[in-house]
């Protein structure tokens, strides 16, 4: 019973992710906040564990978006040099901060960053490009705060990295790809950070750190199936219209979360 309910939010995730190309992470973390209590993950670590776990999760969903763009040469791999550096230390960051956050506090900003995300969803606005060449010190300022604030919450950093390199005007598909090859390196990481930081948790059997891996298991094996589905539908179905309803979706999931760690 346990897998089969994994392997159902992998297949969600994923299905999610192809269509409207959107990263899992803000369906996985809900879920397994849900989930995680029910098979042995207490209640002071449920959102350590879940956040862990979807980090690790898109550690190997991002590889496969990594290659999809870089074989449509829409990776600027020159941006994507300069970012890496301060996105990887700002992943490894995460797992430490995290740590040293209560459950109740990881999970208000997590809800705060589902709420952002919602309104970036529905609105569907890039900002104005100021078509400038950063130098370092930003460069790193800002990849760092990317790393560490999309690790606390368990995405893969395209929803913040998109809007900064459009803002240095990227064209958008390649803000996108860019992103992808990013995801990689901040997911593993903010894994890595989590599974080190959670090594003293009282996490159950089969767990590396903050990880769950039967968790981490069922997810990747039903995501990677179901993603190339989502992607051919997004072809066929209104995504605009889904992205509207997933904002929403994301809405009620921002309220939930904060007014359940708040009470």
């Amino acid at each position: 019973m346990e897998w089969l309910v994994y392997l159902i939010i992998g297949a969600v995730a994923g299905l999610m992710a192809g269509l409207l190309g959107i990263g899992g992470g803000f369906i996985i973390v809900p879920a397994l906040l849900v989930l995680l209590p029910l098979f042995g993950v207490d209640s002071s670590i449920v959102m350590q564990a879940a956040v862990g776990t979807s980090l690790a999760t898109i550690v190997v969903t991002s590889l496969s978006s990594l290659l999809a763009h870089h074989r449509k040469q829409s990776v600027d791999w020159w941006m994507v040099k300069r970012l890496v550096p301060g996105i990887f230390i700002g992943g490894l960051l995460s797992g430490w901060v995290a740590d040293s956050l209560s459950s109740d506090t990881l999970g208000i900003i997590f809800g705060c960053g589902s709420l952002g995300m919602a309104f970036q969803i529905w609105w569907a606005k890039q900002p104005h490009q100021a078509r400038t060449t950063p130098g370092m010190v930003q460069v790193a300022g800002v990849s760092m705060a990317i790393g560490t604030a999309s690790g606390l919450v368990g995405i893969g950093g395209g929803s913040l990295i998109v809007p900064y390199l459009h803002v240095l005007g990227e064209k958008i598909t390649r803000c996108i790809g860019t992103a992808a090859a990013c995801g990689l390196p901040l997911a593993a990481a903010g894994a890595l950070s989590y599974a080190i930081m959670g090594s003293h948790a009282p996490m159950p059997e089969f767990s590396l750190g903050y990880i769950y891996l039967p968790a981490f298991l069922g997810i990747i094996v039903a995501s990677i199936v179901t993603a190339p589905i989502g992607a051919k539908l997004a072809h066929r179905l209104p995504a605009q219209k889904l992205k509207k309803l997933f904002a929403l979706f994301l809405l009620f999931v921002g309220v939930r979360i904060i007014y359940k760690f708040l009470g």
